[in-house]
């Protein structure tokens, strides 16, 4: 299963990143996790979406033929990341890769509510019309003090969280696989 995970987060020492990258080597015997580079990407703009720079068309071509996307992203004035935003609206037109496409979300804060205002927000953005992902219902990776979760080498350490990982995986791979049955019927 092609998977790709999208990081509203373009720091250097991200634990969004961090946590993309955990999650993309936790399971790489079961999935195949890709992480684009968001900052590359440049503003939407409606003046160009038909001749999109190669940069964009490759983006969503690599987001059309993934089997799911993930969003890993940190919460930012209790909603999504400008990069993250500018992502899905580039998403959102022409081509609409996200479109029946199982997500899931996971994100990552040092505070202690974790990202729950933005995954709440990003549930919205991606409900709606021009977008119309099917999100993973329940099982929300909300990683609060996450400062304290990590090691020096970038490794998730903490047993509690990779156990809610573990599930929350568990139940993202079902829900992509029985999404998979029905759209082919």
């Amino acid at each position: 299963m092609k998977i790709v995970a999208l990081v509203g987060s373009v720091r250097h020492a991200s634990y969004n990143q961090k946590l993309a990258e955990f999650v993309q080597q936790r399971y790489a015997d079961e999935i195949e996790v890709s992480i684009p580079v968001l900052k590359d990407l440049p503003f939407y703009d409606q003046d160009i979406e038909l001749e999109a720079p190669a940069v964009v068309n490759d983006f969503k071509q690599s987001v059309l033929k993934a089997d799911g996307v993930m969003f890993v992203t940190p919460e930012y004035n209790h909603s999504i990341p400008g990069v993250l935003a500018n992502a899905i609206d580039w998403l959102s037109r022409v081509e609409r890769p996200l479109k029946g496409k199982p997500v899931m979300i996971l994100g990552a804060t040092m505070g202690p509510l974790g990202t729950v205002r933005a995954q709440g927000t990003l549930r919205q953005i991606l409900d709606s019309p021009g977008v119309a992902a099917r999100a993973l219902p329940g099982n929300e990776y909300l990683m609060g003090t996450v400062q304290n979760k990590f090691n020096n080498d970038g490794d998730l350490t903490d047993q509690a969280s990779i156990d809610w990982l573990d599930h929350c995986m568990h139940n993202y791979l079902q829900f992509a696989h029985d999404l998979a049955r029905i759209q082919e019927a």
